[in-house]
């Protein structure tokens, strides 16, 4: 059996503004601080001697390994994400950077999303990525408008009650 995957799906390159700054913060931090330190581990467990029963070599090769997979990933995803400002034509509307409350029509419960890009998501924020069902069955929704999204649990209705663009 081979090492071959399918490439995955092309995510949505949009962005907010603080996640745009946090993800540039990353790639600095990891290209300026973190990969400078873990080299000049790896160049002292290196100098140890015999590197096949070397511990720590083998764990900062790795952790180097890592570091740059995250950096070449961010280096080509910064530049290509579009950063969305501003507040749409009809606040009322659920778009990109809405924070938005549902209702589940079936058990009244009512959660607060806010719709974000996917590298930016934060399940216990309520950050969800565009790409969600839940966030694409309700785009372009208004206030008091009801829908349906399908869940991992199942088809659920829910009701728009608040869509906020103030955060």
């Amino acid at each position: 059996m081979g090492r071959w995957r399918p490439p995955p799906e092309k995510s949505t390159a949009l962005i907010t503004r603080e996640g745009h700054d946090r993800l540039k913060r990353e790639l600095d931090e990891l290209w300026r601080v973190k990969r400078p330190e873990v080299v000049q581990a790896l160049a002292a467990a290196a100098a140890e001697g015999d590197r096949s029963e070397n511990a720590e070599y083998t764990y900062r090769k790795k952790q180097l390994s890592e570091i740059d997979r995250r950096v070449r990933y961010l280096s080509k995803r910064v530049p290509a994400l579009k950063v969305v400002e501003g507040r749409p034509a009809d606040p009322r509307a659920v778009f990109f950077g809405a924070s938005v409350e549902v209702e589940r029509v079936d058990d009244g419960e009512c959660r607060r999303y806010r719709i974000v890009g996917p590298d930016e998501t934060d399940a216990p924020r309520g950050w969800i990525s565009i790409d969600s069902p839940l966030a694409r069955a309700m785009l372009k929704k208004q206030l008091d408008d009801e829908f349906e999204a399908s869940l991992p649990t199942g088809p659920a209705r829910f009701v728009i009650v608040d869509v906020d663009y103030g955060r």
